[in-house]
C-alpha cells in the first residue's frame, strides 16, 4: 500500500498581515483560509496588537482560544472581572454572550487565534453595549467576514 503525505510546513513570512476587525489590529491568515490551505475544521492566524488598542466588548458564535506570544493587554469579561495577561497566558472564550471579551493592549502584543471552525461566516464577532448588553455587528464587518449570505449555509 503506497501513502502519499498530505503533511504541509508553512512559513508565517509568506502570509502578508492584512487590517484585523479593530484599529490597531493586524491579522494574519495561517491555517484554514481558503487563500492558504484546505482543512477539515480548524483555522489559526496570528493577530498583533498596536500598543494603546482598545478592542470593544465583543462575543463570538463559535468559541475561541488565544495564545500570548508577546506583549502584555488587560482582558476583561461581560461581567468587568480584569486578568492580565503576557507570554504564555491562554485565553478561552466560549461561544455566546456569556464568553464575551475585551482587550486593552498596553505593550505590542502578539497572539494565536484558534478556531475550530474554518467557515469565515461563522468567525464573526458581535460588540457588546457594556450598559444594556445588547449586541450588534455592522453591516460593513458582516461583508468583511463574508457573512452577508446565509442561505447558502443554512
Amino acid at each position: 500500500m503506497e501513502v502519499k503525505s498530505t503533511l504541509q510546513v508553512l512559513k508565517q513570512s509568506d502570509y502578508p498581515g492584512r487590517r484585523g476587525v479593530t484599529d490597531g489590529q493586524t491579522y494574519q491568515r495561517l491555517v484554514g483560509w481558503p487563500e492558504v490551505n484546505e482543512t477539515d475544521r480548524i483555522r489559526l492566524g496570528r493577530a498583533t496588537y498596536a500598543p494603546g488598542t482598545y478592542e470593544q466588548l465583543h462575543w463570538h458564535p463559535i468559541e475561541a482560544c488565544y495564545y500570548v506570544i508577546a506583549g502584555s493587554a488587560t482582558v476583561r469579561n461581560i461581567e468587568g472581572d480584569e486578568r492580565e495577561v503576557g507570554p504564555g497566558s491562554i485565553i478561552y472564550a466560549p461561544a455566546g454572550i456569556a464568553g464575551a471579551h475585551e482587550w486593552e493592549v498596553k505593550d505590542t502584543l502578539e497572539l494565536l487565534d484558534i478556531r475550530a471552525c474554518n467557515e469565515s461566516n461563522r468567525k464573526i464577532q458581535f460588540t457588546v453595549d457594556k450598559k444594556t448588553k445588547r449586541s450588534y455587528i455592522d453591516l460593513e464587518d458582516l461583508h468583511y467576514r463574508d457573512a452577508i449570505d446565509f442561505k447558502s449555509h443554512y
